[in-house]
């Protein structure tokens, strides 16, 4: 499975959204109004579903769906 599918499956469990409400650009902390709590699910859920370290602050809600694509595949997930 790709790595955007994944993240798109890790946003349903969490905030209980379809795909099609994901905005791509749009700071997940407006478009989807995530907040603290939820990105903390959000990095543990990514962390395990993709077996990757990731450091404590390195993905935030102020990063848009295509920022935290982006930043796992700089990690070599694909």
């Amino acid at each position: 499975m790709a790595v955007e599918e994944t993240v798109k499956e890790i946003f349903n469990k969490v905030l209980d959204v379809s795909p099609d409400e994901i905005r791509p650009d749009a700071k997940l902390e407006e478009s989807l109004e995530v907040d603290s709590t939820e990105m903390v699910e959000i990095y543990v859920g990514i962390k395990k579903a993709l077996n990757i370290v990731l450091a404590d602050n390195e993905l935030k809600k102020s990063h848009s769906f295509n920022d935290i694509v982006g930043i796992l595949k700089s990690k070599g997930v694909r």
